[in-house]
């Protein structure tokens, strides 16, 4: 299911223009994949997780950390991406099970892209 939703993702022009530059690909060397999980979580959770989500469409930044570049890549950006690429509804708060899918939906294109 996350690699079928990673191919439809690379399928839009604007999802698969997101990298990971050199800066972000040495972070995640010296942090490791269990801390840039960690990192996922908790930007998930305090982020988009609750409704009203604030700043919504505006909360996650373009740069600085390969989450956001991962997430703005799978479409886990904003609420309005959730709904439109996920089907997940913009105007409740996210299941474990929703955060979960999330989290590894992100962590699956950093890991392909790393």
């Amino acid at each position: 299911m996350l690699e079928t939703m990673l191919l439809k993702l690379n399928k839009s022009k604007f999802r698969s223009s997101f990298k990971l530059k050199e800066k972000e690909k040495l972070y995640i060397k010296e942090k490791g994949m269990e801390k840039i999980k960690e990192h996922a979580y908790d930007f998930i959770t305090k982020r988009l997780a609750n409704y009203p989500t604030v700043n919504d469409g505006k909360q996650t930044p373009m740069k600085g950390h390969p989450v956001f570049i991962a997430e703005h890549a799978t479409a886990t950006c904003c609420r309005k991406c959730l709904s439109k690429w996920h089907k997940i509804p913009p105007n409740r708060n996210l299941t474990k099970e929703e955060i979960d899918y999330i989290v590894n939906l992100i962590m699956l294109w950093i890991e392909k892209n790393r």
